[in-house]
């Protein structure tokens, strides 16, 4: 049965946060509410539409009552103003839309995660990773997926299928695709949980049946983000406020905080990538890197049994166990996990592009200081002898210490940094290039490219007159097809793509 107006407005009071609403006992209170929207293209009938963001214009409103919303949800500022555009719809009106968003979203879609086996997974590395081999494990064997997914790469529910704009998207958004993922009868999500969504309520009322915390390191720490790392860490520490049970990788930073947050939860299971630690429940033995990929044993208190990732990368051992420990969870055997982990494939991550000439490129989204430390230590030890090339940018508007931070922590490994575009947003291009730039060790050869297209082909070009092996590292933008300039998601290649074309080219000219 859904719920009503009503029922939304006595939650937004109990929380402190209902400014007004239709009078008690009156036929708008009585409205039945089948779902939530702070963005009219996805407006329904029998909705609340939630007017949100510096950016919101009167429209929307009128946009969202044409497709049927039944109500709207709004702040004290543009209450009056919405009640000239409007003002026959019932609107509450409250004292602030961000949280009531994350109060009223579950209710209006009638917490669907109440009959889905929700998986989150948060961390300053590897959360994508972890998802896309869970949906591996999970699809056990099926054609299409069974599985739905959100993260930082794409947007699965069973009926959207779409390259993701947001790690978390705000509540209205989340919870329609937790709501489309129990209607399309998937039954299972696994989803990346971002820091800011955590700080942000986007999540607030989602039940977690495994919660993850992978990893902490620095990062969207600025006057626009995280205004410190204490701020940071204690967001993600949220997830296991929601969470039955907790994953908790023993090698993170912070372990013991890390732990007595998770204490909350039902039942704690903790894992090692460094073997039979005191504590671990999951741990991995006998490590080869080669040829690309990674083998190990996988040991659980059900089972142990050897494991393949299909890709290289020793750092992904840690992502692999703590996906396994969900599974452990689950009850999935471990002839369905091996299967699932051997097929995984995550769009733009470890992607590796052998060529015939002795350079090999790979194409991964690593794109903060502690993805860089582990993604560049593990390179060195699986690529030895190779001269080393990064093509990175930072992006725009965010993670401002990055500038910083990457071009440091990349020039302890490769021969030569090419800086360019990465969702620059509303800043130039070049000033985030020159920022790098300035931060670069001494005696550090850089170049700066801000065509992204450009720096690729002349990281091919470097490669193959380097005179010995090459390793050209493509970061930060994986498979992704867009780049985030000003208000708008311009077209783009990916560097894969990029880079095959330019190798081609030069054999021909050669």
């Amino acid at each position: 049965m859904p719920a009503t107006l009503q029922d939304i407005a006595q939650e937004l009071s109990r929380e402190g946060l209902l400014l007004s609403a239709p009078a008690s006992g009156s036929d708008e209170l009585a409205l039945p509410i089948s779902g939530a929207d702070s963005d009219s293209r996805f407006a329904a009938p029998g909705h609340l539409f939630i007017a949100k963001g510096a950016a919101f214009r009167e429209d929307y409103l009128r946009s969202a009552i044409e497709k049927g919303c039944v109500a709207y949800l709004c702040g004290e500022d543009r209450a009056a103003t919405l009640a000239g555009v409007a003002p026959d719809v019932p609107a509450l009106v409250v004292s602030d839309v961000r949280r009531a968003m994350g109060v009223v979203s579950p209710i209006a879609w009638g917490h669907p995660d109440r009959e889905l086996d929700v998986i989150g997974v948060t961390g300053t590395k590897g959360k994508s990773t972890a998802t896309y081999m869970l949906r591996a494990i999970l699809d056990g064997g099926t054609t299409g997926s069974g599985t739905g997914i959100m993260g930082s790469i794409d947007t699965y529910d069973g009926i959207e299928n779409f390259e993701s704009v947001n790690t978390t998207p705000e509540a209205p958004d989340l919870w329609r695709h937790v709501a489309h993922t129990r209607t399309s009868g998937l039954g299972r999500l696994v989803m990346e949980v971002s820091s800011q969504a955590l700080k942000y309520d986007r999540t607030l009322g989602l039940t977690f049946g495994v919660g993850c915390f992978l990893n902490l390191g620095r990062d969207h720490i600025s006057p626009i983000e995280h205004p410190d790392f204490e701020d940071y860490f204690q967001s993600k520490l949220k997830i296991f406020a929601q969470s039955r049970v907790a994953v908790v990788n023993l090698g993170t930073d912070r372990v013991e905080d890390v732990l007595a947050a998770a204490a909350s939860c039902e039942r704690v299971l903790r894992f090692s990538a460094d073997g039979p630690v005191p504590g671990a429940d999951v741990w991995a033995s006998d490590v080869v890197a080669r040829d690309g990929r990674v083998s190990f044993v996988a040991h659980t208190p059900s089972w142990e049994a050897p494991m393949t990732i299909p890709f290289p990368g020793l750092f992904n051992i840690e992502n692999a166990l703590c996906a396994i420990c969900a599974c452990e969870v689950l009850g999935i055997s471990a002839g369905q996990v091996a299967d699932g982990l051997a097929r995984t494939r995550v769009p733009g991550r470890m992607e590796v592009l052998p060529s015939e000439d002795g350079v090999t490129a790979i194409v991964d989204y690593a794109h903060n200081k502690l993805s860089y430390q582990r993604f560049f230590s593990s390179m060195a030890k699986e690529f030895p002898d190779h001269e080393i090339i990064a093509v990175f940018g930072c992006p725009g508007d965010k993670a401002l210490e990055r500038r910083s931070e990457l071009p440091q922590e990349a020039a302890k490994w490769a021969d030569l940094l090419i800086y360019t575009e990465e969702d620059p947003a509303h800043e130039a291009v070049a000033d985030i290039c020159a920022q790098m730039a300035e931060a670069t060790p001494e005696g550090v050869r850089y170049e700066v490219i801000p065509d992204r297209e450009e720096a690729v082909r002349r990281s091919a070009e470097y490669a193959l007159g380097c005179g010995r092996k090459a390793l050209v590292c493509l970061l930060a933008k994986g498979d992704e097809t867009r780049q985030h300039e000003g208000d708008f998601f311009v077209p783009c290649r990916p560097d894969g793509v990029i880079f095959e074309e330019a190798m081609a080219n030069l054999h021909k000219e050669a």
